[in-house]
């Protein structure tokens, strides 16, 4: 399996998107017979489940699923993998769509081991996306351990470089190759399965819960990482500006979500994430006071909300009915001071905590740059699936918010939609 050789086939599946609902898609139609072609837009497989510490509903880290996910693509030869890959154009109809897509180079080729010799001679650090900003990394570096594929990546921002010269010389295994261009290739598919994903929405637009401002106000993706293994602090759980141990944090529920102003819609994973984010907290620090004020709380199914009653038993964590209005900071101290309307008593609350998080929602990837295909769209970015017309179709969070639960079984329905069109073709 060559991620650049892949050559036009009839009757096949184009997957755009190597998150935990492109994986699944992939792997559904593939090992029922298949051949299926998988776009990622990064250099790695994974999407945002590989960025998080633990996942619903077992939490257990995201090496879990996809490493099995990984093994099952790398033995079956009805997969072609495409990542740094974006589509470019799609024509045609369903049963026989013809799709441009560009491949952006990576500058290391397959012989690459992952020594990791590259790096260390790599002398130019780069921000670390996968990480939010929140650290610096080599200008060439490894996504993450387990990334798939296994191999190195060369930042554009260091090509020309003496870096670069460093890199090439420092590689005993011939991997490094330079001379790599953007291409194009075209292949003709039945079908196309749309898993682009989410991201997480600017909380920098939210101008009165201070991100941006004060360096003490994190998002949960931002905690997530901080919460990983592999994150910029290797697990540890530090306010930011002093990296002091945690005595009391406060969530902010909602922050941008049901919100004419920015998002209208629930993203459906908040709340359960700062439930799980609790208990990171409470795991690192047993005595920390831990606020959460929310609007509502929603813990859909029994075992949400039985998981949502074992943390309310907790007597250090405290639940606030109430939208957050605005937050401050003491500039001696860094401390945040979380201002809210209690909806159940109706009094102003002023809590003081040392690192506030906001539970930012999911926006649809497409929200600000459409596909290049006759796709339609709500008013909030999602893909509408059009079953009758047929031949494309979203799933996961391109479709509407949802974890990795619900997108595992929306991911299965696309697959066994989009063989219903090269069946019916």
């Amino acid at each position: 399996m060559t991620e650049d050789k892949a050559a036009p086939a009839g009757g096949s599946i184009l997957v755009v998107g190597g998150g935990i609902s492109g994986l699944t898609t992939t792997l559904e139609a593939a090992e029922v017979g298949y051949e299926v072609f998988l776009v990622e837009k990064n250099p790695y497989l994974g999407g945002r489940v590989a960025q998080l510490n633990q996942y619903f509903p077992k939490l257990c880290p995201p090496t879990c699923g996809l490493e099995i996910n990984f093994r099952r693509i790398k033995d079956n030869p009805k997969i072609k993998i495409l990542t740094l890959a974006e589509v470019e154009k799609v024509d045609g109809t369903p049963g026989n769509y013809d799709v441009s897509i560009k491949l952006n180079p990576r500058y290391v080729n397959e012989n690459c081991t992952c020594c990791g010799d590259c790096s260390e001679v790599c002398q130019t650090e780069i921000s670390s996306e996968f990480n939010f900003g929140m650290n610096k990394i080599k200008g060439v570096y490894l996504p993450f351990e387990m990334a798939f594929p296994a191999r190195y990546v060369i930042s554009p921002e260091i090509i020309g470089t003496e870096d670069t010269k460093r890199c090439a010389e420092a590689c005993k295994y011939d991997a490094i190759d330079l001379e790599m261009q953007a291409k194009t290739i075209d292949l003709k598919v039945g079908a196309i399965v749309w898993a682009t994903g989410w991201e997480p929405y600017d909380a920098a637009k939210i101008d009165n819960l201070g991100f941006g401002q004060y360096p003490n106000i994190i998002t949960n993706m931002m905690l997530e990482r901080l919460a990983s293994p592999n994150g910029p602090t290797k697990g540890k759980i530090t306010r930011p500006s002093d990296n002091k141990e945690l005595e009391s944090i406060a969530f902010v529920q909602c922050a941008g979500s049901r919100d004419e102003n920015h998002l209208p819609y629930c993203s459906y994973i908040c709340c359960m994430a700062s439930l799980k984010h609790a208990t990171y907290i409470r795991e690192r620090y047993p005595d920390a006071k831990i606020y959460i004020f929310y609007i509502d709380l929603r813990a859909p199914g029994q075992r949400y909300e039985k998981f949502y009653k074992t943390i309310k038993e907790d007597e250090n964590i405290f639940f606030v009915k109430g939208k957050v209005a605005e937050v401050n900071e003491d500039p001696d101290t860094k401390n945040i001071t979380v201002v809210a309307e209690n909806a159940v008593t109706g009094e102003k609350i002023k809590q003081t905590v040392e690192m506030a998080v906001l539970a930012t929602g999911m926006q649809p990837t497409t929200v600000a740059a459409k596909l290049p295909a006759d796709l339609k769209y709500n008013e909030d970015g999602f893909i509408i699936n059009d079953f009758e017309k047929g031949g494309m179709f979203a799933t996961g969070c391109a479709n509407k918010p949802a974890d990795v639960v619900s997108s595992n079984q929306n991911a299965t329905g696309m697959a066994l939609k989009a063989i219903q069109t090269l069946v019916n073709r």
